[in-house]
């Protein structure tokens, strides 16, 4: 018997995908994933809940979006691998205000999950990370994609980790982040406290 949470991602892929061709319906996954509310919410990291929990909420992070992504892309028979891009937070274009720029300078290395997607005989990035209205924060945005191509990285990162699976990626990033201090821990809590309110009043101008 199907889980709630199967459930409810099962009616998703229906909504987003009915009668529509091949092409058409992973355009469709992903600009509906994209156009969720970026939002950091941890309690969404758990791959087994998260993707239910994003839609649910209708926000989430890189993580549950990309999660969600890959079941939803297998369900089409498409082979996805995950990726991870670690980068730092005060390396990126986004136009901080004031109260978040000390922060991110002092802030530890996060690990951004975006998607490989095996379509037309290659491994392309699909990236469905930032919803349109954070284009004028300075983030980045996919705005139009074609289907077949690799979408833009929405963070500049230092390398490329590539896993098989869910599970591999989720033990990569618990690894990385126990190497955090507690000071890193903590500073990290306040950015994402600061970070999520700023997102919503940037869509609201």
């Amino acid at each position: 018997m199907a889980s709630v949470c199967e459930k409810i991602i099962l009616e998703k892929f229906i909504e987003w995908t009915k009668d529509r061709d091949r092409k058409v319906a992973i355009i469709s996954i992903f600009e509906n994933i994209r156009d969720i509310h970026y939002a950091i919410i941890p309690e969404l990291r758990d791959p087994n809940s998260g993707p239910a929990g994003l839609l649910n909420l209708r926000k989430g992070s890189c993580q549950p979006k990309h999660f969600l992504l890959a079941e939803l892309f297998k369900k089409l028979n498409i082979p996805v691998k995950y990726a991870t891009y670690p980068f730092y937070w005060d390396k990126q274009l986004i136009k901080y205000p004031d109260n978040l720029k000390k922060i991110v300078k002092e802030l530890p290395s996060a690990y951004h999950l975006a998607c490989k997607a095996y379509i037309n005989d290659k491994w392309i990035l699909v990236d469905a990370t930032h919803d349109l209205a954070l284009k004028k924060g300075g983030f980045t945005v996919n705005e139009k994609w074609d289907g077949i191509s690799d979408t833009i990285n929405a963070v500049k990162p230092y390398t490329e980790v590539l896993h098989e699976t869910v599970k591999e990626r989720v033990e990569y990033e618990a690894r990385q982040k126990s190497l955090y201090t507690e000071r890193q821990k903590t500073l990290y809590a306040e950015f994402v406290e600061k970070f999520n309110i700023w997102l919503e009043n940037l869509r609201k101008r």
